[in-house]
């Protein structure tokens, strides 16, 4: 059907377009294929959250001749905003033994890790406590018939000096920087996942850092040996 041009009676007829043009519809069926696809392609996360009061029954309370003694004491985490959401599971013990140091345990679970929600690094807890530092070193854990790349370094504050150990995991990937660890973030949500996140920590106050170091080696060998199997899982990839 052809249309007159009223303003312009002189004018020639032309063809009444559509009002939704073939190549419309073309653009239209791409970019719903691409939301469909990226909805297809947007991670989740990898494994269920966990109850509180089963995480808190899950913890030994006897390690290699070691029995928790209390739940207080220990380092814990910054208490910023986030810190709930950070951290689904949050358990703390202190184990001790006759003749021994006394040593703290911390243990930090949240089954998701997306980029902005991440545990913090022991790293950052303990400058926020007041503490300086030494440089962090590798320091292996043989546990389960696998090594476990950890971290340890000491800590100095104004009463205590407390040498400390840790490892974080992060699906199946064991950061020991951020760096590292944002990038396993990245690579699980290329994946198509949202991995969750663990962290081990255990420390003692100890002036003496080769002893100090060698004591908590094997209490987190110990420790992951003597824990149920559910949090074995949590603990190892």
């Amino acid at each position: 059907m052809a249309e007159k041009d009223f303003a312009n009676p002189g004018a020639p007829t032309r063809a009444t377009q559509p009002l939704i043009s073939r190549r419309h519809m073309l653009i239209g069926g791409a970019l719903a294929a691409a939301s469909g696809i990226a909805y297809a392609r947007m991670p989740t996360p990898h494994k269920e959250p966990v109850d509180p009061e089963e995480f808190e029954e899950m913890v030994p309370r006897t390690v290699g001749g070691y029995e928790v003694v209390s739940e207080s004491g220990v380092v814990l985490p910054p208490p910023d905003t986030l810190r709930d959401r950070l951290y689904d599971n949050l358990a703390t013990r202190v184990y001790s033994k006759e003749q021994a140091t006394p040593i703290m345990l911390l243990l930090a679970y949240n089954n998701t890790q997306d980029g902005v929600l991440q545990v913090h690094r022991p790293e950052v807890c303990y400058p926020v406590g007041g503490f300086e530092l030494t440089p962090t070193q590798e320091l292996p854990i043989a546990a389960a018939g696998r090594t476990i790349p950890s971290n340890f370094f000491t800590a100095t504050g104004p009463d205590r000096v407390e040498q400390v150990a840790y490892f974080t995991r992060l699906g199946s990937a064991y950061p020991r920087s951020w760096a590292e660890q944002r990038l396993s973030v990245v690579r699980a949500n290329l994946a198509g996942n949202i991995p969750d996140g663990m962290l081990m920590r255990v420390s003692m106050l100890s002036p003496n850092r080769e002893n100090a170091l060698e004591q908590l080696r094997d209490f987190a060998a110990n420790f992951i040996a003597a824990s149920p199997p559910a949090l074995q899982r949590l603990l190892l990839a």
